[in-house]
């Protein structure tokens, strides 16, 4: 009896606290540090687990974010491909040394108009394009091989807009003119245009075919991720396949890029490069030596369509930055099934926001002092 009673004590106080759980809600607190002194609007990651361990009575269909003035935030489950739930990102600006104090509350939340989105495009090729409220992207599939327009590396589109136009771009194939919310004018070609990854030896880019296989593994509101997967091809002798995941956030001039290269010569090491290609017009370039990882490229002007700036960052110490003919080059060793972590992006002089080499120059160095100087994060 009193075995009984001990488990009905114990299920009224777990009873108990879950009710006064739903009550209080949950506090996230964010820290800033000190530097840089100025920070981005960044999205925060949040383990799943760890909201759950500390509010399991939480439901993850009905709950709210609160920041300051218990106003609400957007929020994203994100999922990363996987059958449950792996994070919560909030989208958070924060000043530097300061914390900002967020709440978990029972309640539905607002719906978000989606920033960001993505898709297989088989009407045009087998392209997989994405984009969010800044700026749009393309890579390239298997039948664009078998035609005059094939190329290799990552394509931009210039957007002047925050809606989302992908859809509405592809469905009227009048996208090479500027009808007042962007165009494709970006050339890529053989080249790694705007970011992409690939094998470098002796002094030559090894390309891949282009993608095989795609799988979106987030679809936004907030963040949209995906994969894309190469076949395998011989690089001087050595079998190498790569694996591609990019993720996108809103707000965001950059793509956030993990590219795991996998090869037959077992533990040894492979080089690779990220790279953007150069126009023969003069552009301005940031710094090719001594860069720290950051390497803008601020293009020539391209009539009246205006002028695209392309920046790579690598979060490895790159080996040595490379100037060629045809490419701007950030070097770094692969290591065999282990990810090269970088990121890339790119910012139309028509949208408003970056309007000059020294803007964009400045907001790569930002964006990777902010990378360098993570919030931290403290659940109450």
């Amino acid at each position: 009896m009193k075995k009984y009673l001990s488990l009905l004590i114990v299920l009224l106080l777990s009873y108990v606290v879950t009710i006064a759980q739903k009550r209080q809600g949950l506090t996230i607190v964010i820290k800033s540090p000190l530097t840089p002194s100025v920070r981005l609007q960044e999205i925060v990651s949040i383990k799943w687990n760890d909201i759950v361990s500390k509010y399991p009575g939480i439901k993850s269909e009905n709950f709210k974010v609160l920041g300051k003035d218990n106003i609400e935030l957007p929020f994203q489950l994100e999922y990363k491909g996987l059958p449950v739930i792996q994070n919560l990102l909030v989208q958070v600006t924060i000043s530097a040394g300061k914390v900002l104090k967020l709440k978990i509350v029972d309640g539905k939340p607002v719906t978000l108009t989606p920033k960001v989105f993505g898709r297989y495009v088989p009407e045009r090729k087998d392209d997989f394009a994405w984009e969010n409220d800044k700026v749009a992207f393309r890579m390239y599939g298997k039948a664009l091989e078998a035609t005059n327009e094939n190329a290799y590396g990552i394509d931009v589109w210039a957007k002047r807009t925050d809606k989302l136009i992908l859809n509405k771009w592809y469905k009227s194939g009048d996208y090479h003119a500027d009808h007042g919310d962007g165009l494709d004018y970006y050339n890529v070609g053989f080249t790694l245009g705007a970011g992409d990854v690939a094998p470098y030896v002796e002094g030559k880019i090894a390309f891949p075919k282009n993608y095989r296989k795609w799988k979106i593994l987030d679809q936004g509101p907030l963040r949209f991720s995906f994969q894309l997967e190469y076949d395998e091809w011989d690089v001087e002798g050595t079998l190498v396949k790569v694996t591609k995941q990019f993720s996108l956030d809103a707000g965001s001039q950059l793509n956030r890029v993990e590219a795991t290269f996998s090869f037959s010569n077992g533990n040894g090491l492979l080089p690779v490069v990220v790279g953007i290609v150069k126009r023969k017009e003069k552009g301005t370039i940031s710094s090719i030596v001594n860069n720290n990882g950051v390497l803008g490229y601020w293009e020539p002007e391209h009539g009246l369509d205006g002028v695209l700036g392309i920046g790579t960052i690598m979060l490895s110490p790159s080996n040595k930055s490379i100037e060629t003919e045809t490419h701007l080059l950030q070097e770094t060793m692969s290591k065999n099934g282990e990810a090269v972590i970088y990121y890339t992006g790119a910012a139309w002089n028509k949208a408003g926001a970056i309007s000059t080499a020294e803007e964009w120059f400045r907001y790569l160095n930002l964006y990777k002092s902010t990378i360098n100087s993570p919030l931290e994060i403290k659940i109450n």
